[in-house]
């Protein structure tokens, strides 16, 4: 899902909650069962909806259900399954998460069907629904809730034919889930179900499982690069695609230097090169513009290079925050001079900084190992 871009008038919320999309889903339910006040649903819903913001819309499209569904939460349960579009497209196998109206179906269940007695129905809905729109948030309820019981079926789940239930698996079970809050059970709980997930065909599931490895990363990384050994000398995974969830599993391990996730990757943490010439061409700038720099790189033996830069940027209160960024990944050859050119954008208007006047830094990263530091002047 892409995150909404600032001044561009862009309304992620407006795009995804809007009357159309809850109109869509009232006529579900009236297709199912013509007694549903779709009109009614729809006007109330609408009455408060555009002063919310996301995931609060999605709590009150939930909470405006619960008027027009049955009491009962059996019956009901069984109105949300009845109301439910045919099953994402299975040949997509990729970015295929599904229609977000379908995500205050899952908090309807949370909200209604928590209690253990409910616990089978409701965890067969949420895999019919999920089959529409991804459940990792409400699943992490019932994870929560009944952790014994909810892992014991995503165990089960990990084998099912549908990729988007075995996604959930991995997905729902992740340790730092964005948008999502924190799981009680141990961050390590779901390695037995990644190594079931870890050889699945579909790249929507494996990208998950990688995510999922790289928020383990952060407190346990001995433990994943040791999964990773596993999974490698298992062979159940295609050697190109284990080599990519490898890459993307680390990624932060990577951007950290460390030696052990790099030798992993086949990039040596001692490699055998000089770097000269490093130089930044625009020692002063202000913010909207591009600082440039040119290095070259000369090697002693051949061997694969990861190439990065760290820029250390200026907080509000003086301090400053490293940030790692990629330049490039290439083979380099004994005796072979490669020079390299970056030009990087300090945007006024980013989304994940703020810019603040100041001397920066640029560090050149090569295999975690850093090559040599120059300075800028945001003024």
């Amino acid at each position: 899902m892409a995150a909404p871009q600032k001044g561009t008038g862009f309304s992620l919320k407006d795009q995804l909650f809007n009357q159309d999309r809850v109109s869509y889903l009232a006529s579900c339910f009236e297709a199912a069962d013509s007694r549903f006040d779709a009109t009614g649903f729809v006007a109330e819903t609408m009455k408060d909806l555009k002063k919310l913001e996301l995931k609060e819309r999605i709590v009150h499209i939930a909470s405006t259900l619960e008027r027009y569904l049955v009491s009962d939460y059996k019956v009901a349960a069984k109105q949300i399954a009845a109301a439910l579009p045919p099953p994402l497209d299975p040949t997509k196998r990729d970015d295929d998460f599904g229609d977000f109206i379908f995500a205050p179906l899952g908090e309807y269940v949370v909200r209604n069907g928590l209690e253990k007695r409910h616990l089978k129905l409701s965890l067969r809905t949420i895999k019919a629904i999920t089959q529409r729109f991804s459940m990792e948030d409400a699943i992490r309820a019932f994870i929560n809730t009944h952790p014994t019981e909810t892992l014991s079926t995503l165990e089960k789940w990990s084998t099912d034919r549908n990729y988007h239930v075995r996604r959930l698996v991995s997905e729902g079970t992740r340790p730092r889930l964005p948008w999502s809050g924190r799981l009680s059970i141990d961050t390590t709980t779901a390695i037995p179900l990644l190594n079931t997930l870890h050889a699945d065909p579909t790249r929507y599931v494996t990208r998950s499982v990688s995510n999922h490895l790289n928020d383990i990363a952060k407190t346990h990384p001995d433990l994943v690069l040791e999964t990773l050994k596993q999974w490698q000398q298992l062979g159940q995974q295609n050697a190109s695609e284990l080599q990519w969830m490898c890459k993307h599993a680390l990624r932060t391990l990577v951007k950290q230097g460390d030696r052990k996730a790099l030798a992993l990757l086949g990039f040596s943490p001692n490699p055998k090169i000089t770097v000269t010439d490093f130089v930044i061409h625009t020692p002063q700038v202000r913010p909207g513009d591009a600082i440039e720099f040119t290095f070259e790189i000369t090697g002693r033996k051949n061997e694969s290079l990861l190439i990065d830069y760290v820029i250390d940027f200026v907080k509000a209160n003086g301090s400053t925050s490293p940030k790692v960024h990629k330049i490039k990944q290439l083979q380099i050859k004994k005796g072979e001079t490669i020079s390299l050119k970056k030009r990087h954008v300090l945007r006024d208007a980013a989304t994940t900084y703020s810019l603040y006047p100041g001397i920066h830094y640029v560090t050149l990263q090569i295999n975690g190992r850093s090559f040599g530091t120059q300075s800028f002047d945001l003024q």
